[in-house]
């Protein structure tokens, strides 16, 4: 099964400290090794971002920042575990990681299931 995990968070947050980025490295080396790590990365601000919006029948592209952005997703893995369960408690450990390493720290890790040609999300 292959999940999708988001770390959502203030965009104003600052910088991730060095020893939280020196332990998430170490955390992602262990998943990549252990192929339960398949993809992950860090993602631009807001400010460098592009959004395409259909509404009322009207296709426009807007150019970030978004000033109704309070969360915003800062990263993203995306892991192949056998069980969802085992995927939560990924997310877990990289909360725990921001928590003990990044004090004040406030944010979520957001888990969903990604697709797959025999599993398609329930109505």
């Amino acid at each position: 099964m292959r999940f999708m995990v988001t770390v959502k968070m203030r965009e104003d947050a600052g910088d991730a400290p060095e020893a939280l980025q020196e332990a998430m490295g170490r955390s992602m080396q262990e998943m990549f090794a252990s192929g339960e790590m398949v993809d992950a990365a860090g993602l631009f601000p807001l400010a460098r971002s592009t959004e395409v919006r259909v509404a009322s029948g009207q296709l426009t592209v807007i150019d970030g920042p978004y000033a109704e952005a309070k969360e915003v997703a800062g990263g993203y893995a995306i892991l192949q575990v056998a069980t969802p369960e085992q995927a939560v408690a990924r997310a877990r450990e990289v909360a725990e990681l921001h928590q003990n390493y990044w004090p004040g720290w406030e944010g979520s890790i957001e888990v969903r299931q990604i697709t797959e040609p025999d599993i398609s999300p329930a109505a």
